[in-house]
């Protein structure tokens, strides 16, 4: 088994409650390039509603955020930095995809309500976006349009790195 360095703590993350400054998160959905960038599917009333339930978390590079096989379903939102994608089988490890600013990770599970099936490691010093699926369910039951918009915007994600099956991109 491959030794990773610790997935980010709670101390990583930010307090509950507190506001967010998501200025940069969305300048980096508006200038991605990607093919898997994230849609710019909020408007500014909906990425100020989104400030009381995202929580930031930064990755040193070479930290994991989540490893293959478990069982956490929260989205992350890409403000900066790259992460890569890889999976491990019992004869080696992979990379799937760099995932950069502007996109996301974790749309598998956060789907499929099931463990995760890559592991996503920081390939430089990061900054992302939490959305937990608990936040996410809370989110829909006060704001259902905004909470339609992210697993839309999510949703889409998905889809292009399924369809890309000459590129191999990743589905966390």
């Amino acid at each position: 088994m491959l030794d990773l360095p610790p997935s980010p703590s709670p101390s990583s993350l930010g307090a509950p409650g507190a506001r967010a400054d998501l200025s940069r998160l969305i300048a980096a959905i508006s200038q991605a390039s990607a093919d898997d960038r994230m849609p710019q599917a909020f408007s500014s009333e909906q990425w100020e509603v989104l400030t009381g339930y995202l929580l930031p978390v930064q990755l040193a590079a070479g930290q994991v955020l989540f490893a293959q096989g478990s069982s956490d379903r929260t989205l992350y939102l890409i403000e900066s930095g790259s992460l890569s994608v890889h999976y491990e089988d019992s004869k080696q490890r992979l990379r799937l995809a760099i995932v950069g600013a502007g996109s996301l990770v974790g749309e598998g599970a956060f789907f499929s309500h099931r463990p995760r099936s890559a592991t996503v490691q920081a390939a430089a010093p990061s900054v992302l976006w939490a959305l937990p699926a608990l936040r996410h369910v809370e989110l829909g039951n006060r704001q259902p349009a905004v909470a339609l918009n992210m697993a839309m915007a999510a949703g889409a994600v998905l889809a292009r790195r399924l369809g890309d099956r000459r590129r191999r991109i990743a589905a966390t």
